[in-house]
């Protein structure tokens, strides 16, 4: 069954777009500092699209004397996000930025309430976009309340700005089915072949690992395919994330791996190895260099639903195909 016991069926895009033209979009800072030059383009770009878009109040709110890396207090950032997603005319909510906060806003928030408030007047789901520290949202909301949401660049970096890549490929994820959504960059590789179905789950390793511990890391929906991306980190540092998500039991109940793109980790020449020796010889099909996660022009993941790893050399990818038995007949 996709529908939770509250209603929410994390398969609702398969065939029907997340977003339409007119619908109402609220774009929040969870985690670092945003730019006002940068928020007024992002909002720009998403009014183009036909969206109705309303700001967090706290959004450029200054950061707290102690933490130049957070986007104003916790309390403001989680208000935003809270009250974002309660407002029923809200179909989405756009996280601007990542860097580092999204993790502190989470203990205190009614993940109850927010359950209650996910599914929009029409029926369809409200969604989540973002990635990098998003991460931290991400699985969460899918712990807490179950639904889809789009792991993509966000919409006031640098790279969604700058890329026409990015803001296509977010756009199609945004206002197209997902069915038969295919997932691959122009890198994408097989470091390990074969076939495998199962549940989009993952981000941002340090974000993943810096959970281990809490409410979402012990649930037991992270069977399927285990996305894993990372920036401007040292071999040592993603040696040490991964053995942690081993020692967690979270490789091993997946049913395949994509990684994505590990911008600025060195040395360059170690990470081939490094996935290697971690995933090698799992015994699972796993892809390498997808290119979602901090690329300069990073494609976009739907997370929570359901999807195909193919590892053939001739044409590697994800497709987006829901739980199995729901395919429609060509």
């Amino acid at each position: 069954m996709s529908a939770l016991p509250g209603g929410i069926d994390r398969h609702a895009y398969l065939d029907v777009a997340p977003l339409q033209p007119g619908d109402r979009v609220a774009m929040i800072t969870p985690s670092g500092p945003g730019r006002a030059d940068r928020v007024a383009q992002a909002i720009r770009h998403y009014r183009d699209w036909g969206l109705d878009v309303t700001l967090g109040a706290h959004v450029l709110e200054p950061h707290p004397p102690r933490a130049p890396y957070l986007a104003g207090a916790d309390a403001g950032r989680r208000s935003d996000l809270v009250e974002a997603w309660l407002d029923p005319e809200i179909a989405a909510v756009v996280s601007l930025g990542g860097g580092y906060g999204a993790m502190r806003l989470l203990d205190e928030i009614d993940w109850v309430q927010m359950a209650a408030a996910a599914i929009r007047p029409d029926g369809r789901p409200k969604l989540l976009t973002g990635s990098s520290d998003i991460t931290a949202l991400h699985e969460a909301f899918r712990f807490h309340i179950g639904g889809p949401t789009l792991f993509c660049p966000m919409a006031g970096n640098q790279v969604f700005l700058d890329s026409e890549i990015i803001r296509r490929d977010v756009h199609r994820w945004l206002f197209e089915p997902w069915r038969g959504g295919r997932i691959a960059g122009p890198r994408t590789a097989v470091l390990a072949p074969g076939t495998a179905r199962g549940r989009i789950t993952g981000g941002c390793l340090a974000l993943l690992t810096g959970s281990l511990g809490s409410p979402e890391s012990l649930g037991a929906d992270h069977d399927g395919i285990l996305i894993l991306e990372d920036v401007a980190e040292e071999i040592y540092r993603l040696d040490g994330f991964l053995l942690a998500l081993e020692r967690s039991g979270r490789l091993d109940a997946a049913t395949a791996v994509a990684l994505g793109s590990w911008q600025e980790c060195t040395p360059v020449e170690g990470l081939r190895p490094l996935m290697d020796e971690f995933f090698g010889a799992r015994g699972i099909p796993v892809l390498w260099e997808v290119g979602f996660g901090h690329d300069p022009n990073a494609i976009s993941v739907p997370l929570n639903v359901d999807g195909l790893l193919i590892a053939d050399a001739d044409d590697p990818r994800i497709e987006v195909t829901g739980p199995r038995g729901s395919e429609q007949a060509p």
